[in-house]
């Protein structure tokens, strides 16, 4: 059953294999779409979760300094047990690798769970206590910038005016991009986020 879990990170997927690496000293994790449903492997690990098992997913934007385009899927059981997975394997200890085969194998898990009148919660973006704490602290942050911005104008300090608008214009943008990706969310089956996915 689990033959084809043995590709290699970075491999073209049929939608119905996925394989990453979380670090490069841990296992790999490898996760299968058969008829019976998804079947894990993590290291000496593995298991089988029927669909009708699946009780919630949740995707997410998780970018790393390294690499910006990195997507995450966390699933939950009936009985509480959690699978994670990442659109990046670890390539070095700094640097990530991009999955291709990612889009294809969540799209295809959403179908299959659809075929099998799955009830699972499908959630996107990150919990709404995190989000707002978020969007309060940027918002603090953006106040204290313009005040500095205002304070540099008044006292001519064009050189401190041109750093704070570059770093305003550098932090806003990443900023804004990961809200606008993590804003909470439901969804459907049908209408599964590919700003979460690619």
């Amino acid at each position: 059953m689990l033959g084809s879990l043995l590709n290699r990170p970075g491999e073209a997927s049929d939608g119905k294999t996925y394989f990453y690496r979380a670090s490069l000293m841990g296992p790999a994790h490898r996760f299968e779409l058969t008829d019976e449903g998804l079947v894990w492997k993590i290291g000496g690990r593995s298991g089988l979760w029927p669909y009708a098992d699946v009780a919630s997913v949740r995707l997410s934007y998780r970018p790393m300094a390294m690499q910006r385009k990195r997507y995450s899927a966390d699933l939950q059981n009936r009985a509480g047990k959690r699978l994670k997975m990442f659109s990046t394997s670890k390539q070095t200890a700094a640097l990530m690798e991009p999955q291709f085969g990612y889009p294809a194998f969540i799209a295809t898990l959403h179908e299959r769970l659809a075929a099998a009148g799955s009830t699972a919660i499908l959630s996107a973006g990150i919990k709404p206590l995190t989000f707002n704490v978020l969007v309060t602290a940027l918002g603090l942050v953006g106040a204290a910038m313009a005040a500095l911005l205002i304070r540099a104008l008044v006292t001519g300090e064009f050189a401190g005016v041109v750093f704070i608008v570059l770093l305003s214009a550098l932090f806003g943008w990443q900023g804004w991009d990961f809200l606008r990706r993590n804003r909470p969310r439901s969804y459907t089956f049908s209408d599964v986020p590919t700003d979460l996915l690619s």
